[in-house]
């Protein structure tokens, strides 16, 4: 599941997930160690029974616990393809706790 405040943007099975962690990309297979991780900005990409589905999403958190994805993020919409890529001008230079 992908959730932000506004709505339920994914629900459904996947055989593979890619998420922006705060320290770099992270991948989730089947029967992957159940996990929490801190989320940063980007791509997060989702292998899903229908194709590859992408979206852009912002902070929040990603728990896996019995082969169930469930992320909770401040900001998620499909992709549009073009990726914003952060420069050393930006304020939190990717710290979290900044």
């Amino acid at each position: 599941s992908l959730i932000s405040p506004e709505a339920t943007v994914f629900e459904g099975r996947a055989s593979q997930v890619i998420v922006p962690a705060w320290d770099g990309q992270m991948g989730v297979l089947p029967d992957h160690a159940p996990i929490i991780a801190l989320l940063g900005s980007g791509e997060l990409r989702i292998d899903a029974e229908g194709g590859r589905q992408q979206f852009d999403v912002s902070g929040g958190f990603m728990q896996v616990v019995d082969n169930r994805v469930t992320i909770l993020s401040e900001s998620a919409q499909r992709s549009t393809g073009r990726r914003r890529v952060a420069t050393h001008d930006d304020e939190s230079h990717g710290n979290p706790l900044a």
